[in-house]
């Protein structure tokens, strides 16, 4: 009993001291002038292993899906990616539309950036979910 204890507690050990607390959640934002979307606070081991990829272009693009968000009354809407380029920065990643933002108009941004399968509230409930889902952020220009 005190063997199974004390694995216990080593296991809640680790998982507490794997657990950064000084990780700030990710930030999607308009730029400054509205020309390009801005995702910030990423992941710093993340963040380098998107800078070490080889085929760089086509994961930010599998990352990061900017789509022209449905009005609420809208039933016959698809969601459609709006062509732009993903660029990786030293410190974020950015997206600039082929064609303007629109203002008044809303947008949606699915990203798995910084998406974790569970923590540890999640796993001590039994909340984990069979995959990663992605974070979606509605955003108005």
């Amino acid at each position: 009993m005190v063997k199974l204890y004390s694995i216990l507690g080593s296991i809640l050990f680790l998982l507490f001291g794997c657990s950064d607390t000084k990780n700030k959640p990710l930030s999607i934002v308009f730029s400054a002038d509205s020309t390009a979307l801005e995702l910030n606070h990423i992941d710093p081991a993340g963040l380098l292993k998107l800078k070490n990829e080889n085929n760089r272009d086509s994961l930010l693009k599998s990352l990061v899906t900017v789509v022209e968000a449905p009005e609420d009354t809208d039933t016959a809407y698809q969601e459609i990616p709006l062509p732009g380029r993903v660029m990786l920065t030293d410190s974020n990643i950015v997206f600039i539309p082929e064609h303007s933002f629109v203002k008044g108009t809303a947008y949606l941004v699915i990203t798995y950036l910084n998406v974790r399968f569970g923590d540890l509230e999640k796993v001590l409930k039994g909340g984990l979910n069979p995959g990663v889902r992605p974070r979606q952020q509605r955003l108005v220009r």
